[in-house]
């Protein structure tokens, strides 16, 4: 089965990971079952020291599965193995209408770009990025061949999204 997957990118702090909080509860009140995949920076931890999980990571595991009546997490120690791509992250995702992928600048699935005027970079990555198919941003955009979304229209962002994903005619 092939996956519904569509990207938010852009520089730090250019408005990421509020753009796709915000877009995940619009199509989730919409009525569509999303998943996100966000990369991180490589020290990054979901673990507290001390927790038993983090012992078992720390004493060796490759593999810690939290359970819980609410909630499961499966953490994965790469214990030198490389990052892995995309598709094998997204390979293990239950089935769901939608993948919301932030970051990933360098893949190859459709994506938008976020633009903030206090964002670590302000060089536009449309132009050397054929997958990015339209822009969010703070401020006016002038010049751009793609379609343009103030960051803050959800809404507008959100149905563009089900249009380019086929969730939506």
């Amino acid at each position: 089965m092939s996956r519904r997957v569509f990207g938010i990118t852009g520089w730090k702090n250019s408005g990421k990971t509020t753009l796709t909080e915000k877009l995940v509860s619009e199509l989730v009140a919409r009525g569509w079952k999303v998943s996100t995949v966000k990369h991180a920076h490589h020290d990054f931890d979901i673990d507290k020291p001390g927790a038993d999980s983090f012992r078992h990571r720390q004493a060796g595991a490759m593999e810690v599965a939290i359970v819980s009546g609410n909630r499961w997490a499966l953490m994965h120690e790469l214990r030198g193995e490389d990052e892995p791509v995309l598709e094998a992250i997204l390979s293990r995702l239950a089935p769901c209408d939608l993948v919301l992928v932030e970051g990933y600048k360098r893949e190859a699935h459709r994506k938008i770009e976020t633009r903030r005027r206090g964002a670590k970079d302000g060089t536009p990555l449309s132009a050397n990025d054929p997958n990015i198919v339209a822009v969010a941003a703070d401020f006016l955009v002038e010049g751009e061949q793609l379609p343009v979304f103030d960051l803050d229209d959800v809404k507008s962002v959100a149905d563009f999204i089900e249009r380019a994903t086929g969730l939506v005619a």
